[in-house]
């Protein structure tokens, strides 16, 4: 199903005001997403469809011939072992592009799987390659999403290497907010679409030790769930969540 987008390409000033303190940072950010989305209506006219909770993108091994990039909604990467265990390898926001595992081999290494009501643009892979060739800033965008996503990655894996449980759980926390923050969304109150065991399986800790962290996390009023919901998680100060995740010995909450 495809459906238009203008109205959402266009909300940046809304958004933005929406960024606690007005950060020049997270304004300056949303603003890039929506000029980059604008300009891949005007050189590619995208393919635009919706896909809700749960529906795959692409599969692990099926062959590669298109790029992604959200418009809005989130996706988990998931990676699945010859034994068939799986791991969640990656996140993505809106302005966050899928697919780019799959251009070395020609196949993609991953499932991309929504975690919510989402807008996809589909982009043909030889179309953009030539599109590339003759816009230079779209040959930048397609450069610099490609080491961002490097940078994210080097980042994860030093994280899951380096710190302490309550650090990793705090930091991932922190970073989903931030991640909402820098796309001009709230993060006084963010949904998780991630279940606690999935998280654990992302940050590479047991579901036992999630749920540990967590409640030590709420005792120590970092964070509070909400009532209906306990994917729904309430940050009442996002400066304070993050100065525990720079401490470098962030390792006991009590």
């Amino acid at each position: 199903m495809h459906t238009t987008s203008h109205t959402a390409v266009q909300r940046t000033d809304v958004m933005a005001s929406r960024i606690p303190g007005g950060s020049s940072a997270a304004s300056a950010h949303v603003q890039r997403i929506a000029d980059e989305l604008k300009l891949l209506q005007a050189t590619l006219n995208p393919a635009r469809r919706i896909v809700h909770a749960g529906d795959v993108l692409y599969r692990y091994g099926e062959r590669f011939e298109q790029l992604h990039v959200l418009n809005s909604g989130c996706f988990k990467l998931l990676s699945v072992s010859e034994s068939g265990d799986e791991q969640i390898v990656g996140l993505k926001f809106r302005g966050d592009w899928l697919g780019f595992s799959g251009i070395a081999r020609g196949s993609h290494a991953c499932d991309a799987i929504a975690m919510d009501t989402s807008e996809v643009w589909t982009l043909r892979y030889d179309a953009l390659l030539q599109a590339c060739a003759e816009e230079p800033r779209l040959m930048a965008l397609v450069h610099e999403a490609m080491s961002s996503e490097i940078m994210r990655d080097r980042e994860a894996k030093t994280a899951l290497c380096t710190l302490p449980a309550d650090a990793r759980v705090a930091t991932f926390l922190h970073d989903w907010a931030g991640s909402l923050a820098m796309r001009g969304l709230r993060t006084d109150q963010i949904s998780l679409r991630l279940t606690r065991a999935e998280i654990g399986n992302y940050l590479g800790l047991t579901l036992e030790t999630v749920s540990r962290v967590l409640s030590r996390l709420v005792r120590a009023r970092l964070i509070a769930f909400n009532e209906k919901s306990r994917r729904d998680i309430c940050i009442p100060d996002f400066q304070a969540l993050g100065s525990f995740t720079s401490r470098p010995a962030a390792v006991g909450l009590h």
